[in-house]
């Protein structure tokens, strides 16, 4: 192996080696033309020419040669003895001397001030890189946006031809997540595939750490079929660590042979740092949101508990009651008319008391929502409004139940608000679905000036659609009336595992 990638390293160096000796023919003739007119030592810094950019482009180790034949073509073409190595006089011997050990001197420092300039501008470059993607993680933009950014950003950096991230599954398999290349690829985004050959993603599965692959030889596995497909000769790849556990791993490749540089592993390791950050933001973030909806599903559970015992239970006992009362009324003779007067308020008291209870056992999980659905639901609530509302219901079909008591409460609540706030003298309300979201637009022609900030009911009802997974927009301007939009997404919108 060892052979095969130092093909390229020779290559490399005859060729510098052919560009030395090209130019120190080249500024040997210029010398010729020039050594009627000026003294013929002084053209030897000529020869600096050479050697300057030899070093610059090959490195020291060329720069030396340069500067040894640039003595010896300068010695050989004009110092006496003409067309001899032998230098005939002393202070020519020292001057060749000093040429040469500034040459070698001049040329280091070239090529040093290449490699810095060079091992600079790829910090800038790296340190451009992970700002960006830094600033994704900080803006807690979506998983695969950042997996996407960090992807290509590696590929870039790295020189790779193909770059790819992979997360591993519980089932030993791992899943392609974001994909960045030069070349067309197979195994996209999405791919589920056995790590059953040779590949990145199983070497840092079994080893914990950095993984370099030379060659993919005659290996069966998927990723090793798809490389010699494409023409991979190697690749290098890094951990995702996630609070502890391997989550997935980042891999670049390319198609020449020269191998990554000894660094690479150091580069790639810095973004995965950012990746295993914004795994664990959003890990955070969905952990938070089925806790939110965990407690608004267990107080909808327990809203539903009290109507159902102070329908079957209280309800009913005071119904009894009333009627018992009726019927004890009616058996007084008339001659007791004062005591059937009394019975009577009493029976009418219980009959108040009796319908606010009924109201109140509505407020608190409407029956009609669980027996009806969202349509029925939200027409009694606009038929019991105090201000006049316009309801359009876009969908008769059942939601699922999350949704469905979202979007009741939503309307509920800014009906509340404008009756008791806005001194609108119209609401209209619009239900309706659109891209797997149930969409609810309220507006209303009041005064305006409703504020999250200000810790209103609205941040309830914000919690509960977000706990659904859904947005809650508030535009309500002072004099302009309040609008409303709530979407809800259909498909995720689940009732929680309270077990």
């Amino acid at each position: 192996m060892a052979g095969r990638w130092a093909r390229p390293s020779v290559v490399r160096w005859l060729s510098g080696l052919l560009v030395s000796v090209a130019a120190v023919a080249v500024v040997s003739g210029l010398v010729v033309l020039l050594e009627p007119y000026v003294p013929v030592l002084s053209l030897l810094v000529l020869y600096i020419l050479v050697v300057l950019p030899v070093a610059v482009v090959w490195g020291t180790g060329l720069a030396a040669v340069a500067s040894v034949l640039s003595t010896a073509a300068f010695a050989y073409l004009f110092l006496t003895p003409i067309h001899s190595l032998r230098v005939g006089e002393s202070q020519n011997a020292v001057a060749l001397g000093v040429f040469l050990v500034t040459a070698v001197v001049v040329g280091e420092l070239a090529s040093r001030s290449r490699r810095e300039a060079l091992e600079a501008a790829r910090l800038t470059k790296e340190q451009s890189a992970l700002r960006r993607v830094a600033t994704l993680v900080a803006q807690a933009g979506p998983p695969s946006v950042v997996f996407e950014a960090v992807t290509r950003e590696v590929g870039l950096l790295c020189g790779a031809d193909l770059a790819r991230m992979e997360r591993y599954e519980q089932d030993g398999t791992v899943t392609g997540v974001a994909a960045w290349g030069r070349v067309p690829v197979e195994l996209a985004v999405g791919t589920r595939f056995n790590l059953d050959g040779l590949s990145i993603a199983r070497g840092v599965q079994r080893t914990g750490g950095p993984v370099r692959v030379y060659s993919f030889g005659e290996d069966a596995g998927a990723i090793a079929r798809e490389a010699r497909e494409v023409g991979i000769r190697s690749s290098v790849g890094c951990p995702i660590v996630v609070a502890g556990r391997l989550w997935g791993v980042i891999a670049a490749s390319r198609k020449r042979e020269d191998p990554f540089p000894p660094d690479t592993e150091a580069q790639i390791a810095r973004f995965t740092q950012l990746v295993a950050t914004a795994v664990a933001n959003a890990e955070a973030h969905a952990a938070l949101t089925a806790s939110r909806t965990r407690i608004v599903a267990t107080a909808d559970q327990t809203r539903r508990r009290i109507e159902r015992d102070l329908h079957d239970g209280i309800q009913q006992r005071l119904v009894s009651l009333a009627l018992r009362l009726r019927t004890a009324a009616a058996a007084i003779p008339p001659e007791l008319g004062d005591v059937h007067d009394e019975l009577a308020g009493v029976g009418t008291e219980l009959d108040e008391t009796l319908g606010e209870l009924r109201e109140l056992s509505r407020g608190i999980h409407p029956a009609i929502l669980s027996e009806g659905g969202l349509g029925p639901a939200l027409r009694t609530l606009a038929r019991r409004s105090s201000v006049p509302v316009e309801l359009q219901v876009g969908i008769e079909a059942r939601l699922p139940e999350p949704v469905e008591v979202a979007a009741y409460y939503v309307v509920a609540e800014a009906l509340t608000n404008v009756a008791k706030h806005a001194g609108a003298s119209l609401v209209q309300v619009v239900l309706d679905t659109e891209d797997g979201l149930v969409r609810l637009d309220i507006r209303d022609d009041g005064v305006g000036g409703a504020d999250l900030a200000r810790g209103s009911g609205l941040v309830g009802l914000k919690d509960r659609v977000e706990a659904t997974g859904g947005t809650l927009q508030v535009d309500s301007r002072p004099g302009e009336g309040t609008y409303l939009l709530a979407e809800l997404p259909i498909e995720a919108a689940q009732s929680p595992d309270l077990s």
